[in-house]
């Protein structure tokens, strides 16, 4: 277990610092990556997962999301009583990864004068807040990525092979759905950094936008756990 908890956190510290990366660099003043847009950024995310994934997969599941571990332990292929150290493990590789974006980019967020570009960076949020929309919005693109996940298992795809599909699965679910919320699709992605952002002496910075919050937890958890179900019911 010991191993597996460190390849979860170091995963998904992995994925943080890398996707959090790209939208840093695309929103932060002052950098070279400056307004690169949308493109740049789901496909950054599509990499920051592959390889997270690829750096942690010999030490864990790398499943690097709670939605995920818990939709493998309604599955079966993940016991219940790892959940809650997975889930420990993989918030805190996130809240690191972003602690680390935040070193890295730091003169950057300095100038930056957008409170909620500097909160973008960290967290997502919808461009258009309604309460069901933005729930249903992350539910879908979470139902999408473990339905994918689980669907690429019945096929006879080398370990290293499956995690590239995965991350082309995350480009996909950011190009077609992510554009409403910015598509957490990851309690830990979101809320660790979250955390972070609420934590750290940034200048310049606004709200954590708390009231939102809940919905990039609970709607990818919902929206994994009903993949898993229904995967288990036509196979």
């Amino acid at each position: 277990m010991g191993t597996e908890l460190v390849g979860e956190f170091i995963g998904t510290l992995i994925l943080v610092l890398l996707g959090d990366g790209i939208v840093a660099g695309n929103l932060l003043k002052g950098t070279k990556s400056n307004g690169a847009g949308w493109l740049s950024i789901t496909i950054g995310w599509g990499i920051a997962v592959t390889l997270g994934a690829l750096a942690s997969g010999y030490m864990s599941p790398a499943h690097l999301n709670p939605a995920v571990t818990i939709a493998f332990a309604i599955e079966g292929s993940t016991p219940w009583s790892s959940v809650i150290p997975y889930t420990i493990a993989q918030m805190l590789g996130a809240f690191l990864g972003a602690v680390l974006v935040w070193v890295q980019y730091k003169p950057h967020f300095d100038v930056t004068e957008d409170s909620s570009a500097i909160l973008g960076t960290f967290a997502t949020g919808p461009e258009i807040y309604n309460t069901v929309s933005n729930f249903i919005g992350e539910l879908l693109g979470t139902f999408v990525l473990m339905f994918g996940i689980l669907s690429f298992s019945k096929y006879d795809i080398a370990p290293g092979l499956s995690t590239i599909c995965v991350g082309i699965l995350i480009i996909g679910i950011g190009l077609s759905l992510g554009g409403t919320t910015g598509y957490a699709i990851n309690p830990a992605r979101d809320l660790g950094p979250r955390i972070a952002h609420a934590i750290l002496p940034i200048k310049q910075k606004r709200d954590s936008d708390w009231g939102y919050s809940w919905i990039p937890v609970l709607a990818p958890i919902v929206g994994a756990a009903l993949a898993a179900l229904v995967f288990g019911i036509i196979n």
